[in-house]
């Protein structure tokens, strides 16, 4: 596998989508201590982040990664001068369930790794708590996955800092609602989706009084409503508006949830002029004004050639949360002392980006909105 640029260097788009086709391309067939690092002599542990890097999820996968390696830099290079480096490690996959088990079974055996750290995409995320619950696994703790579909934890080992769809939809449809809306489309890309999805968006609707319309994914409706809640990734959301748009008629607009990449969208082209796309995202805006952004953006533009995204921002508060935690443990971190870090699930405050717990659930709601307009411009 190729090996992050040293933090002297600049890495291009085009250099990434090379390596990480490639790593996708043999990653089911390594094994799982077959890792990316980025750390030094001076490392006390090590944490691992397992990736979804499938066809479907490397939009997310990729910029949610270099957002982590980002934070992971900027945190070794502080820490070098105390001797209490993390080495970061990533196993990029292909999704499937035989990769991932391999790549948690390899951060199970490996006795420096003393957390999971932003494993992503949703699917892969919610595989490896799925992992966890197995009997006798070394509890080692599951942090700031990005794990977007509503979880029960019953062993105490899975850490969010991140809303979950339902939060994301509430926010969605109790928008539409205070604008007076009463009815909206909504379109599933998957059958999976909508087994999993339903319920949820139901509930949603109906705490918010709107009647949905349900449409077919690979379907022109006869007179498209004025607003769809699109259920799916990026590429499926670009097909369907071209689908939907193109026509005369009047203006659509496609409410999307976390898993669609406005950076992605431009590059595939874009949308009609008479469709604009509205995200709903469980981390700030990349243009707000919080301190973390501002980290960030400038820690961004230092290490890479690339536009900042909301999934970069949530692979860098993945990775900010994480070693803020295993920090408070100064240089003797082992596993058990992590997981009771965690565990005490301390209000954190990472530049202005708010972590905080009911119980064991999380209970701040961080979730923002931006808009790719007909013309192209990402605002929000």
């Amino acid at each position: 596998m190729s090996q992050p640029a040293p933090s002297s260097a600049v890495l291009t788009r085009r250099d990434w989508l090379r390596n990480t086709s490639l790593a996708a391309a043999v990653a089911a067939t390594l094994p799982a201590t077959s890792a990316l690092a980025a750390g030094d002599a001076n490392v006390v542990a090590s944490v691992t982040q397992i990736v979804d890097m499938s066809p479907l999820q490397q939009d997310i996968g990729r910029d949610f990664l270099i957002g982590s390696r980002v934070a992971w830099q900027e945190f070794n290079a502080r820490e070098r001068g105390n001797g209490r480096t993390i080495q970061h490690l990533v196993v990029e996959t292909d999704g499937s369930a035989r990769a991932i088990q391999a790549a948690w079974q390899g951060a199970m055996i490996d006795p420096t790794c003393v957390a999971l750290s932003g494993c992503v995409g949703d699917a892969a995320a919610a595989a490896v708590a799925s992992l966890q619950r197995t009997p006798g696994n070394h509890a080692l703790p599951l942090v700031a996955p990005w794990l977007q579909r509503e979880w029960e934890d019953g062993q105490n080992l899975v850490f969010q800092a991140f809303p979950d769809y339902q939060a994301q939809i509430s926010h969605a449809l109790k928008s539409l609602a205070v604008m007076g809306v009463k009815k909206v489309g909504v379109v599933y890309a998957t059958p999976a989706l909508q087994k999993e999805m339903v319920a949820s968006i139901t509930r949603a609707s109906i705490i918010n009084g709107l009647t949905l319309l349900a449409l077919e994914p690979g379907k022109r409706p006869a007179s498209p409503p004025a607003l769809i809640l699109f259920i799916g990734g990026t590429p499926e959301l670009h097909a369907y508006a071209q689908l939907i748009g193109g026509r005369n008629g009047s203006h659509t607009y496609l409410i999307a949830m976390s898993d669609v990449n406005l950076q992605v969208l431009t590059q595939l082209g874009g949308v009609p002029r008479n469709v604009s796309v509205i995200v709903t995202q469980p981390v700030p805006t990349v243009t707000a004004g919080l301190p973390v952004v501002r980290s960030y953006r400038a820690a961004l533009a230092k290490l890479y050639d690339e536009p900042p995204s909301q999934h970069g921002l949530a692979g860098y508060i993945a990775a900010r949360y994480t070693s803020d935690v295993l920090a408070t443990l100064g240089s003797s971190v082992n596993r058990a002392g992590a997981l009771a870090a965690f565990r005490k699930r301390v209000d954190l405050r990472i530049g202005g980006f708010l972590i905080a717990y009911q119980g064991e659930k999380l209970s701040n709601v961080n979730v923002t909105q931006s808009m790719l307009t007909a013309d192209g411009r990402i605002v929000g």
